[in-house]
């Protein structure tokens, strides 16, 4: 098959490589699309540990080519999402339902054999089965749209409720565009024009202030505290914008850690505590809850998550596909196998 390795950062190297055979338990999927996810882009450009040459990527779509032994219920040519983060199930963070932060975690793409090649073999349970109903579109974006799902799910803002967004990358957007569609009020701080006017058409308020940090949190504090928000979700993964966040937070609000960034960011804990606030992190999402909402979400025609797919490339262009996506323009790039 073919696969596209990462040698060294930002060096991708197309080579033939045997075909995976599934062991007992799993299932093999020729796969059809991949997303480029941010952590895609991390990896690439080696912000992050891994162990080369690695194939990396995640977001997978495609279908069953062969079924493992003791696989039950599924059948060959049914199409199929991957979820690529899979606890062990037996760690006392599992057991007491937090797989989400599994210190035994097997990460697809991370250290695991990623999606970007022409076939991957993985645990069954981890292969959603796609509704009909679902175009290929939707499908290979559920992956990022159940990371929102699950920090919007995180705070106990409820419909009705104003939301405050920072950061308009692909999960900021998707995190965007879910509260609208359950009916959240949604106010929005980036600093790209386009990707403004991209949930800006959905119905989420821009909320862009002026000025150096000190003033532009500022600005916030007053339109947040104005506009009542409940809860603040950091998308952008940086210190600066973590730290704007919790300076400028209303009375009574969360705080929610989507982004992640490796920087030291600052709080004040007498403003913290006086007022009530309260920081939460969000890592990824819970199995197999968050999946299955998501999957419900796009059959219902309830939300779009394909909305933000900017440009498709082939996987043999992975190289330049990555490099575009390094500069920060591109919602989403879906590499077509």
């Amino acid at each position: 098959m073919v696969a596209a390795f990462l040698n060294k950062p930002k060096e991708i190297e197309i080579k033939m490589v045997a075909i995976p055979e599934p062991s007992a338990g799993e299932i093999r999927i020729k796969l059809k699309m991949i997303g480029i996810c941010g952590s895609d882009v991390h990896l690439f450009q080696g912000h992050r540990p891994l162990n080369y040459p690695s194939i990396i990527g995640h977001e997978g779509l495609g279908y069953i080519d062969k079924i493992g032994a003791g696989v039950e219920g599924r059948e060959v040519g049914e199409r199929v999402v991957i979820e690529p983060n899979i606890p062990c199930q037996k760690c006392k963070y599992c057991l007491s339902g937090r797989g989400n932060i599994c210190i035994n975690k097997r990460i697809v793409g991370v250290n695991e054999v990623g999606c970007f090649a022409e076939y991957i073999v993985l645990p069954a349970a981890f292969a959603w089965k796609v509704p009909t109903n679902v175009s290929d579109a939707d499908a290979v974006t559920i992956e990022p749209a159940a990371v929102s799902y699950h920090a919007l799910v995180a705070s106990s803002a409820k419909p009705g409720d104003t939301i405050a967004v920072i950061g308009l990358g692909a999960i900021g957007l998707l995190l965007t565009h879910i509260g609208l569609s359950l009916g959240y009020k949604v106010l929005v701080t980036e600093i790209s024009p386009a990707k403004i006017k991209m949930v800006e058409e959905l119905g989420a308020i821009p909320a862009v202030p002026e000025g150096t940090l000190a003033e532009r949190t500022e600005a916030l504090s007053k339109i947040w505290f104005d506009n009542d928000v409940s809860a603040v979700f950091e998308c952008a993964g940086a210190r600066g914008t973590s730290s704007m966040a919790t300076a400028a937070a209303p009375r009574g609000a969360e705080i929610v850690i989507v982004g992640l960034s490796s920087q030291t960011a600052e709080f004040t804990p007498f403003k913290t505590t006086r007022e009530g606030i309260s920081i939460l992190p969000s890592m990824i999402y819970d199995h197999p809850f968050d999946f299955k909402r998501v999957l419900q979400l796009i059959a219902s025609k309830t939300i779009r998550p394909s909305f933000i797919i900017s440009r498709q490339a082939a996987l043999t262009d992975l190289q330049a596909a990555l490099d575009l996506a390094s500069k920060g323009e591109e919602s989403k790039i879906i590499v077509n196998v």
